[in-house]
């Protein structure tokens, strides 16, 4: 049966897009507890299920899907640009195909504007009726109002109209930055992009026996398992060396390890490999906000994730990719240059910590894949010496692998500009086995 979470879970996705709920509206509709409401809805928002901002509240909207990057919806737009919503709040939930900046006669300006646009505007009524009436949406700058007739307009038609105080500019600017952060984004390998739904997951319950374990053990060849409770929380994790020795009719839920690490479909690929290394498990399980089993992220998992990573086509450039990409390798060596660009410079006019770090890193990375020994992450990293470098300058780098074994390779890595040395750091990466 289903739990009370999974049922709201069921209802919210259920309602039509562009409806407007709230957690005291759900509590009363299916008599729930105000906080068992209010975890349902943050859990349908990460889900992208809902979407909840100042001023207008939650709605129910279209579920995005990741490959959807370069657009935003009109809610988002919002709150993107600290606006209010004059009309249309049913079309809240609807993307925004391209954005129009309307600085010319209004026929000239509905030449470019059409279905699934938003035409940013100053206060020019009968550009806001064309552009609503052509299927786009209004965003109107300088924090004026329209026209009630538009309002009405807006409404029937089920698109919104906007208004913000910022000038067209400035808007603009913040709508593209916000599409550029969402394009990084898509980058960013998740954990519900790789991990074992429950469907495909194997677990026990706190009332199963040692008997249980080995019966799963033999059917599935695993001897790691989450334990829940009948609520599917989970409460702990059970392996092999939790079970030898005890009896046959022995509880789980007495002989499992308590308070597991665990993460959500949110986080970062990256974040859960650094955790099972760290700890030295095969694997995590993956839960939602109130702790429930979700399913199972391994370790090959992860390695799938980051030869996936390696291949995925670059969509946006962040300051790494920026550093990176000018790290050019001097033939036969294993030696690399970097010119220092502005954008790598800190308040001061020399190069960042950050962007140092960024350096030495890549620098670690490269010589160890030189050396074929498949995938790693940093585990610790000590600067031990840095002086300034101005914009400008070039930097000669050279990483120097120290010691390598079956499970961590040590690489001391040092930095040159002129001659003279800036900076030297030293490295310690743990190799993520199959």
């Amino acid at each position: 049966m289903a739990t009370k979470h999974e049922q709201l879970l069921t209802y919210i996705e259920q309602l039509p897009v562009g409806e407007k709920l709230s957690v005291r509206r759900i509590a009363k509709e299916l008599q729930v507890s105000e906080g068992t409401a209010y975890r349902a809805i943050k859990e349908a928002e990460m889900q992208g299920y809902l979407s909840t901002m100042e001023r207008i509240g939650t709605i129910r909207i279209e579920k995005k899907e990741k490959e959807n990057f370069e657009r935003l919806t009109f809610a988002e737009v919002v709150k993107v640009t600290d606006g209010v919503v004059l009309g249309g709040r049913a079309g809240l939930h609807k993307t925004l195909t391209k954005f129009v900046i309307g600085a010319m006669k209004v026929e000239d300006m509905m030449k470019y504007t059409t279905a699934g646009n938003l035409l940013i505007v100053g206060n020019r009524t009968r550009a806001h009726e064309a552009a609503l009436k052509a299927g786009a949406a209004v965003l109107i700058t300088g924090g004026f109002d329209t026209e009630e007739r538009v309002r009405v307009i807006a409404d029937e038609l089920e698109l919104p109209i906007l208004s913000t105080s910022y000038d067209s500019f400035t808007v603009a600017t913040m709508i593209h930055r916000a599409i550029y952060d969402q394009m990084i984004k898509k980058e960013i390998v998740m954990v519900e992009d790789m991990y074992t739904p429950l469907s495909s997951t194997v677990y026990l319950e706190a009332e199963d026996t040692v008997a249980s374990w080995y019966e799963q053990n033999e059917r599935s060849r695993h001897s790691r398992f989450p334990v829940i409770d009948n609520t599917q929380k989970v409460l702990g994790m059970v392996t092999a060396k939790d079970v030898i020795g005890k009896e046959s009719s022995a509880r789980i839920g007495k002989i499992m390890s308590k308070h597991p690490s665990t993460v959500t479909l949110q986080t970062s690929v990256a974040t859960a490999a650094h955790k099972m290394i760290w700890e030295g498990i095969e694997q995590l399980p993956v839960v939602n906000e109130a702790g429930q089993l979700k399913g199972i992220i391994s370790r090959q998992d992860v390695l799938k994730a980051l030869q996936m990573i390696q291949r995925q086509p670059q969509v946006a450039e962040t300051i790494e990719d920026l550093v990176t990409s000018r790290m050019e390798g001097m033939a036969g060596t294993d030696v690399y240059t970097c010119e220092v660009t502005p954008q790598m410079a800190s308040a001061i006019g020399t190069v960042s910590y950050g962007v140092f770090t960024i350096i030495v890193t890549e620098a670690t990375n490269r010589a160890l894949r030189g050396l074929k020994r498949g995938d790693h992450v940093v585990e610790t990293m000590t600067i031990y010496f840095l002086k300034p470098v101005q914009i400008d300058q070039l930097l000669t780098i050279t990483p120097h692998v120290l010691d390598i074994g079956r499970n961590f390779g040590k690489v001391d890595v040092e930095v040159f500009s002129e001659g003279e040395a800036i900076g030297r750091a030293l490295l310690v990466c743990q190799f993520i086995d199959q």
